[in-house]
């Protein structure tokens, strides 16, 4: 029978009443694969994903695909956002075997759990063909299937850099110029990204990019990662509306999102648009943050703290028939009704026209010039058409919400909860509007009694007052990774010593003393049929490269050359390898530690907090920042604090100058 019923993931729950007999991830479920010596059938997705929905729809719910996979498979369900160990695992197998990835993500597997045969997304008389096919070959040739599980389990365990014979062993961890080179050669000049579709944001490429560029006062690349961010904003991928972006665009101008929204991109651009901000004072950039704040407050922030996870693709449209992006399109006949005499200045800002079309007669809003230029050419005045802009939108807005909302993913993933912290602390650096702030220590707080375990380990999912699964890698990274951010705007030391208690268990049941890595699960949990080390930086950096960041600040604030000498050891084992620089762009940021760009900066006195926030509204991507108004025991503060006195230590490579005493100086010590 089908069991998914007991579970609390909104993804498993939507297949709760499929005819297919389920089962969720778990070693009962994996111990009956066993015991009846049937193959193993695991389908991945999660709950705003579209195709994951057309699959469910068209075989999942038929009785005739059910019938085939109840007689001869174990079939098993993941939420690939509460198990992303698993979802890794078998979407490398996917890739070796097919060339591509993606979900819904369907393996089938011997009972031991090793893959041989999967895909994404297929008809019903594909997969009821396929799934016949392979049972009959495991029923009149297993020896085939074990052979060939063999070999691509060989190339499930090989992926990977061969980090033991490339390390770079001490050597110089700078950027070589051929990667810059070879990575400038796919940028889009025109629309910002890179020159193909579709188009993900990758928000820590253009986090690094925005350094490195600001470092080495290289205003071309500057201007392109000005571009890229006015070309995202500008596009449909953002909800002008409603505030918040979606996954991915699935063309080259950023116009026709795929058109689910995520906490972890939303998170992460808000951190990329604060860091923007700081060093652009760019308004549109401005304007971004605080409606994608209002976005999250409204639709993802929960009582308790928490951010759910998700908003759906899919949604109820006027015939009553779930449609991927019904609640967001318009028609130019409902613009016109709704707009009047305003329509034509309307379509101009926003392109009702051909550039602007999407399909079926349905338009996506998308902008493309600046409203100073659009003001101008149609002869208005800035003030008029940015007021007429502001009074639009709240027009759409609310007769939008009249609409069927999308559906909503109400569980609370650790990690996402981590990157909206990130991406409220970014936002509160910039523009120090106390709300981002409290809507952080709330979260952080959440996190801390719900999350926290007192045995040490973290949980990975939350929903209905219960946790469930042990957390991975990427919960610990970003957690940390938030905690030391809190601490970086509040001065407050627990958030050093909570950081610095995660990282201890990391530690204990993560790293790999061969690999000089952690490895993305814990040595508590049970193994699965390959050890996954998470290394690429992708639409989530890799938990290894926040970790590395964190050990690198960590190792300065508790003066800790143990915690300075494992992120050199992780950082010169990737550097040398890089081939495609944009999977790997977390890792050049935390390359910046181990340059002459690292700086660290105490600011300690009576009104340390008031300096610290002045500090951080500045862009200083390679400057690390501690303060006091106290007598303080945190190593790196140990004896600064003078009473009566604000002194400002700057500091670099463990040598610290004589005390300065005003920030003037300071700062024109650090831009010298």
């Amino acid at each position: 029978m089908n069991e998914l019923s007991k579970e609390t993931s909104p993804y498993l729950l939507q297949h709760a009443s499929n005819p297919v007999h389920w089962k969720a991830w778990n070693q009962s479920s994996l111990d009956i694969v066993k015991e009846t010596n049937q193959l193993l059938l695991i389908s991945v997705g999660y709950s705003a994903c579209h195709w994951c929905h057309v699959m469910e729809h068209e075989s999942f719910e038929d009785f005739e695909v059910a019938n085939t996979m109840n007689q001869h498979f174990v079939s098993i369900k993941v939420d690939r956002e509460e198990r992303p160990d698993v979802d890794a695992i078998y979407m490398k197998a996917v890739q070796i075997m097919t060339g591509r990835g993606g979900w819904p993500l369907n393996v089938v597997c011997l009972p031991d759990g090793r893959p041989v045969w999967g895909g994404t997304y297929f008809r019903k008389n594909d997969w009821i063909n396929t799934l016949e096919q392979l049972q009959e070959i495991y029923q009149s040739e297993p020896e085939k299937m074990i052979e060939y599980a063999n070999q691509l389990h060989e190339g499930i365990n090989s992926l990977g850099i061969n980090i033991s014979e490339n390390a770079s062993n001490g050597k110089n961890l700078s950027i070589p110029n051929q990667i810059m080179g070879k990575w400038e050669k796919s940028f889009d000049w025109e629309f910002g990204g890179y020159t193909r579709a579709p188009k993900f944001m990758m928000p820590c490429n253009y986090q690094f990019l925005m350094a490195y560029g600001f470092l080495n006062k290289d205003q071309n690349l500057l201007d392109y990662v000005n571009l890229t961010l006015t070309k995202m904003a500008y596009g449909g991928i953002f909800d002008t509306l409603d505030g918040g972006f979606s996954r991915y665009a699935v063309d080259t101008k950023w116009h026709i999102p795929h058109f689910e929204k995520m906490a972890y991109d939303n998170g992460q651009l808000l951190s990329l648009y604060a860091d923007a901000y700081k060093l652009t004072k760019n308004e549109l950039y401005k304007e971004i943050i605080e409606k994608t704040f209002d976005f999250i407050s409204r639709e993802w922030l929960a009582s308790n703290g928490s951010f759910y996870a998700a908003l759906d693709a899919d949604s109820i449209n006027e015939k009553g028939i779930l449609e991927e992006g019904a609640f967001y399109v318009w028609t130019k006949e409902d613009l016109e009704k709704i707009l009047n005499k305003d329509f034509e200045l309307f379509s101009k800002v926003f392109n009702i026209n051909t550039f602007g079309f999407w399909e079926h007669e349905n338009y996506v809003l998308i902008q493309t010039k600046s409203l100073e230029e659009l003001a101008q050419e149609n002869e208005v005045s800035i003030e008029y058409l940015s007021n007429k802009k502001k009074t639009w939108e709240k027009l759409l807005f609310e007769k939008r919400e009249l609409r069927k909302k999308p559906r909503l993913d109400d569980k609370c993933i650790t990690s996402w909860n981590a990157l909206i912290i990130k991406g409220l602390i970014d936002c509160y650096k910039a523009i120090p509007n106390n709300n981002y702030l409290t809507t952080a220590l709330k979260n952080a707080q959440f996190i801390l009694e719900k999350l926290w375990a007192p045995e040490g380990n973290l949980f990975r999912s939350f929903k209905n007052e219960k946790v469930s699964i042990n957390g991975f890698l990427e919960d610990y990274a970003t957690v940390v990774q938030a905690f030391i951010g809190l601490y970086e705007v509040t001065l407050d030391e627990k958030w050093l010593h909570h950081s610095k208690s995660l990282v201890s268990y990391c530690l204990d049941h993560f790293y790999d003393e061969n690999k000089k890595l952690f490895r993305f699960t814990s040595n508590l949990d049970p193994e699965l049929i390959a050890t996954n080390f998470e290394i690429e930086d992708n639409v989530i950096p890799a938990s290894n490269s926040i970790m590395a960041s964190n050990l690198c600040k960590l190792s300065i604030y508790f003066e800790n050359s143990f915690y300075e000498k494992i992120a050199r050891q992780m950082v010169e084992q990737i550097i040398p390898n890089i081939d495609y620089p944009s999977a790997y762009s977390n890792w050049l940021t935390s390359a910046f530690f181990f340059s002459e760009h690292r700086k660290e900066v105490a600011i300690c006195g009576t009104n340390s907090l008031e300096l610290v926030k002045e500090f951080n509204q500045k862009y200083l991507p390679q400057v690390l920042i501690a303060g006091t108004n106290q007598t303080s025991d945190l190593p790196f503060l140990k004896n600064r604090f003078v009473a009566n006195e604000t002194n400002f230590y700057l500091c670099q490579n463990k040598t610290c100058l004589a005390p300065l005493k005003n920030s003037a100086v300071l700062y024109k010590e650090l831009n010298s």
